[in-house]
C-alpha cells in the first residue's frame, strides 16, 4: 500500500538542477545572467512575488526557437541523480506523477518524455513564437505566471488524494493548502523559508521514493 496516490512535482530546482530562465540569461553575457537571477532568487525566496518578477524577466532574455531547443537538452542533462528510475518506481505502484511548473512549457516538454511523465500532465507556461522563431510573448491567461498558480492548478486538476508536493521555492510550499503533504527538495538549493514550511526534507530522489513508497 503506498503513502500517496498523486505527486506534484516541480521542475526547476528539482526535478532538474537547472533554473530555466536563469540559463537562458546566461546566453544574454554576465549582466544580464546576474540580474534575472536576482530576481529569481527574490522570487523563490518569497522577497518578491511571482507576478513582479515573471515578465520582466522574459523580456530581460526573449527567448527564440533556437534557445528553447537548447535549454529543453539542458533541463535532460540536469536531471536529479535517481530521478527517473524513482518516477518508474512511483509509477508502477500505481501513483500519478504531475509536472507543475512556472517555467516554459516547450522546454520542459523534453525532460517529460525523458522522465516517462505524459504530456497532458506537464503543466507550464507557453510561449509564443514568430514565423521566424523569435520571441513574441507568452499565455497571459496562465496560472502559472501568477503568485499562488501552482496552488490554483493542483486545486483544479482534482488528483487523488493522498497528494504530495515536491519543490524548492516559495512558490512550491504555497501549494500546501491543496495537498495533503508538502517536501522541500534540497538536493540543488536550500531556501530556509521553504524548509520551515515543509512537512518532510528530502536531498536526494531516493529519500523522496522510500518517503512516498514507504
Amino acid at each position: 500500500m503506498t503513502k500517496f496516490r498523486s505527486i506534484v512535482l516541480d521542475v526547476d530546482s528539482t526535478l532538474s538542477g537547472i533554473e530555466g530562465i536563469d540559463w537562458l540569461a546566461e546566453q544574454r553575457g554576465a549582466e544580464t545572467a546576474a540580474r534575472v537571477a536576482r530576481l529569481t532568487d527574490l522570487a523563490m525566496s518569497g522577497a518578491k512575488t511571482l507576478d513582479a518578477v515573471f515578465e520582466l524577466r522574459l523580456s530581460e532574455v526573449r527567448p527564440t526557437r533556437e534557445d528553447i531547443d537548447r535549454l529543453g537538452e539542458a533541463y535532460v542533462k540536469s536531471v536529479a541523480p535517481g530521478a527517473v528510475e524513482s518516477i518508474t518506481a512511483m509509477q508502477n505502484a500505481g501513483i500519478r506523477t504531475v509536472m507543475v511548473s512556472g517555467g516554459i512549457r516547450e522546454a520542459i516538454l523534453p525532460l517529460a518524455t525523458f522522465l516517462g511523465i505524459a504530456p497532458d500532465d506537464l503543466h507550464a507556461v507557453s510561449v509564443s513564437l514568430t514565423p521566424a522563431g523569435g520571441f513574441a510573448g507568452f499565455d497571459r491567461s496562465s496560472p502559472l505566471a501568477r503568485q499562488h498558480g501552482k496552488r490554483m492548478v493542483v486545486e483544479a486538476l482534482d488528483l487523488d488524494r493522498p497528494i504530495m508536493a515536491v519543490g524548492d521555492g516559495v512558490t512550491d510550499a504555497e501549494m500546501r493548502p491543496a495537498v495533503d503533504c508538502f517536501v522541500a527538495f534540497t538536493g540543488f538549493v536550500t531556501r530556509d523559508a521553504v524548509v520551515r514550511q515543509a512537512d518532510a526534507t528530502v536531498a536526494t530522489f531516493s529519500e523522496l521514493q522510500e518517503l512516498v513508497l514507504g
